[in-house]
């Protein structure tokens, strides 16, 4: 057997530790290596992407900011034209969404942030605005502003106007809920400029509003702008008439104007016993197209005491000898003005009568009209025991 010597062994050894430090660094070397070249990659992506990507999100940040701009400044929008009813449970984010709603503005979410820095709470007051898209957020805040000073905070009341109420029972009812006083009021319905083609601002008499005043159940501030305080009354008959259109073209195709229509339309509320609108309207129009019996007299009651503003118990035969302009016993045709403000029923029975040969009725023992074609007919029920008086 052959003897190796001692120090053979330790350079064979060393020469081994030598080459596995080599192979060690050659392995740490190829990953560095490795580790800038992907970093190196990494670097040529994120310069390749992150250029484009800033570019986007400028364009986009750029394209959205001039979107809010647009709609703050109220620039490039089309025309729209509408009203917006502001009541005293809404705030700034139920404004913004009914603004939105309305297509007067696209950022509800902007709208509000303005808004707060505007003080909009302390400036938009409770009541029924005409806006348009040409308002920027500022105007629409400021158009937006009560003629009566109050905002949304103010203290309110809510009135009921009663179908069948007159200009003056109306006024009484508003003062007596502390809208303002009957005197403000007054004189509001006299001499303040109303902008509807159906109010003559030239008259000074309160029967201009007659009829125009609709009855419905409103929001008003405690001291309310007594002409602002009419004009919501005035401002929803306007929007109803929007349910009337084809119906009131229809009318005047016939030779009834809007006028005729309202005073008709106020003689069925008066006399209608809740339930025939549309028959006491088939009355009124067989009178006053139909020569006959009645001669185009309508004889309703309801007129006659109009003019007779301090009458007092039944009416007589005496009562009906009076001369005024809303005798309809002695007076042909229409009176002069509506006796009364209509609701909504009575408006679409003054545009559409029911289709009758009736040309007389009268109120039953049971509350209920009863309707007749000839005087016979009528003058036997009034004797039959079932009139009611």
């Amino acid at each position: 057997m052959a003897e190796y010597k001692k120090g053979d062994t330790a350079s064979w050894d060393t020469e081994q530790v030598r080459r596995k430090e080599i192979e060690e660094t050659e392995k740490r070397l190829r990953q560095v290596r490795r580790k800038k070249q992907r970093r190196r990659t990494t670097r040529i992506l994120f310069i390749v992407l992150y250029i484009p990507m800033i570019l986007i999100i400028s364009a986009l940040l750029a394209s959205f900011g001039w979107k809010l701009m647009s709609d703050l400044c109220a620039f490039n929008k089309p025309l729209i034209t509408t009203t917006v009813e502001i009541i005293k449970e809404d705030n700034i984010d139920s404004v913004a969404d009914k603004l939105e709603q309305a297509g007067l503005i696209e950022y509800p979410w902007f709208f509000k942030l303005f808004g707060k820095f505007a003080n909009a709470e302390e400036n938009i007051g409770i009541g029924t605005y005409e806006l348009n898209t040409d308002m920027d957020y500022r105007a629409l805040i400021v158009g937006m502003r009560s003629a009566s000073g109050g905002n949304m905070n103010a203290e309110t009341v809510d009135v009921t106007i009663p179908e069948g109420y007159t200009v003056m029972q109306t006024i009484q009812l508003l003062a007596k809920n502390g809208v303002n006083t009957e005197e403000a009021l007054l004189k509001a319905a006299q001499t303040a400029n109303f902008d509807y083609d159906f109010i003559d601002n030239d008259s000074e008499d309160i029967t201009r509003l007659e009829g125009y005043l609709f009855p419905d159940t409103y929001q008003f501030y405690v001291g309310h702008n007594a002409k602002d305080a009419l004009g919501k009354l005035l401002s929803n008959f306007n929007n109803k008439l929007n349910a009337l259109e084809d119906d009131l073209a229809a009318a005047k195709t016939r030779g009834y104007d809007l006028e005729d229509i309202v005073i008709i339309a106020s003689l069925i509320e008066k006399e209608t016993d809740g339930t025939d609108h549309s028959n006491i309207a088939s009355v009124i129009y067989n009178r006053l197209e139909n020569v006959g019996e009645t001669a185009h007299l309508l004889q309703i009651d309801a007129a006659l005491l109009y003019g007779l503003p301090d009458h007092e118990g039944a009416l007589t035969n005496d009562d009906k000898a009076v001369d005024t302009p809303y005798n309809l016993y002695m007076h042909q045709y229409l009176p002069p003005t509506a006796i009364a403000n209509p609701g909504l029923d009575s408006l679409k029975a003054a545009v559409n009568p029911a289709e009758t040969n009736y040309y007389f009725y009268a109120l039953g023992k049971n509350g209920v009209h009863k309707f007749s074609e000839t005087l016979a007919e009528h003058n036997n029920f009034l004797n039959s025991g079932n009139y009611g008086g």
